[in-house]
């Protein structure tokens, strides 16, 4: 008798821990059963991957959806709509929302709003503040909730904590993995007068790397003196690599592909504010430097940092442009066309953002295709030419900083929990989004 299963990928080219191979992979209640279905497999549904890879759901680790507060530049619906047209199956969003995402009401406001409108699975950070540190040792072990997220620089409010002993006492309260946006808000602040009116290139000197390397440093001899695991968002500079090298037992670090894939000047003359974030897009020496923390296996994530801001904003003229741009859909083909030049291997792409996901912040049942994981898959054709453009972005801001850029793989299917959400560019069904779940609070 024929084993019976929901969903059949079949004909496909793997690739998990045992490399790349083409395999038939059998899927029961939402759950990967089988990694060597039999001829005589049958399901309820048969997809034929022939010439498509088949990866680990994409996880992107690092998100800014705007709501609540700021629902035109981007929602929960929106933003997970652009995640899923992209080849992410699941995501962790940032709490610099108005109201912030500081308390366990303002948690559970956000997962009432993502149920049945998210397309993706989701799990929001916890902001660490002045006034909260003494709570987040509860916070972080909520449902929902994927750590706890520290401004030492480039946020303002109740959300920035740019002193020493407000950093301590937050990593004193709790256990989980702190996220860290690493830029030293004095330095800052003192370098506010080299912004040139109108010159989107002067940013990086506003925004020095001297500033990142030193808050850097700071935040290492805090996670060292309290114990505390950090994980140190969206690198730019080659400078704070030997460093993070010098501290991989309590210090991950993400890469973006953004920092990656351009390099000023060259970029704020041709994007403007497109090309403005927090830490800023550097030169080339620095996109060369971060390009060999990839190949030395300092990153452990490549994230988005998907931050929209619409157009009118972005094409005020700087200083007064806002920093950020979307990513979340991008994510997938600007990597993958970084694998077919030869920068980085397949394994290495899904080392970043399947498996390192699942490594470091512990998530359970997620990012690898293994027997009993979720059925999360990420399908992607190696050999599909596609052009980026910004009329294909759904997120409300409707632009990409990689408009125009040629690409030679493309993200075919998005599978969640064993349901199709994407196929060859269109949604199929409704939002199911659920929250990601995590073994230290099983």
């Amino acid at each position: 008798m024929p084993e019976k299963f929901d969903l059949i990928l079949k004909n496909g080219l793997v690739v998990n821990h045992d490399g790349e191979a083409a395999r038939d992979i059998g899927v029961r209640a939402g759950k990967i059963a089988s990694l060597s279905v039999s001829a005589n497999g049958d399901a309820d549904e048969i997809i034929d991957c022939t010439g498509l890879h088949i990866l680990p759901g994409v996880i992107d680790t690092q998100v800014h959806f705007r709501e609540p507060g700021n629902e035109a530049k981007e929602d929960l619906a929106s933003g997970s709509k652009a995640a899923v047209l992209g080849g992410v199956t699941a995501l962790f969003e940032m709490p610099n929302t108005s109201p912030l995402t500081t308390n366990e009401a303002a948690i559970e406001d956000k997962l009432s709003r993502a149920k049945g409108r998210m397309w993706c699975d989701h799990a929001f950070y916890v902001g660490g503040t002045h006034d909260n540190a003494r709570e987040l040792a509860t916070l972080e072990l909520l449902p929902g909730v994927c750590g706890v997220k520290i401004f030492m620089g480039a946020s303002t409010g109740n959300l920035l904590v740019a002193d020493d002993d407000g950093v301590r006492e937050i990593l004193r309260h709790g256990s989980r993995r702190v996220a860290v946006h690493s830029e030293d808000e004095e330095m800052l602040r003192a370098n506010k007068g080299l912004a040139r009116e109108g010159d989107w290139s002067s940013h990086p000197d506003v925004r020095s790397s001297a500033a990142a390397l030193r808050c850097t440093t700071r935040l290492l001899a805090l996670a060292r003196e309290t114990g505390r695991r950090i994980h140190v968002l969206h690198i730019s500079t080659g400078d704070e690599l030997p460093l993070l090298a010098a501290h991989k037992d309590i210090a991950t670090a993400e890469i973006t592909p953004q920092h990656l894939t351009l390099a000023g000047p060259e970029d704020y003359h041709r994007l403007k504010g497109k090309a403005q974030m927090n830490p800023p897009i550097r030169d080339a020496a620095h996109r060369a430097a971060l390009w060999e923390g990839v190949r030395e296996g300092i990153f452990d994530v490549c994230g988005s940092d998907h931050a929209p801001h619409l157009l009118a904003e972005k094409e005020k003229p700087y200083p007064q442009s806002p920093s950020g741009m979307p990513g979340v859909q991008t994510i997938v083909p600007v990597m993958l066309e970084h694998v077919k030049a030869g920068r980085l291997s397949l394994a290495r792409f899904v080392d970043l953002l399947c498996h390192g996901p699942n490594r470091i912040f512990q998530i359970a049942g997620k990012g690898r295709i293994a027997k009993g994981y979720d059925a999360d898959f990420t399908i992607v054709d190696m050999k599909a030419q596609h052009i980026i453009r910004g009329e294909w972005i759904a997120s409300k801001c409707g632009w990409t900083p990689f408009d125009g850029l040629e690409v030679s793989a493309w993200p075919i299917g998005t599978i969640i929990r064993g349901h199709r959400v994407m196929w060859e560019g269109a949604l199929i069904g409704e939002p199911a989004g659920a929250p990601i779940r995590f073994q230290e609070t099983l």
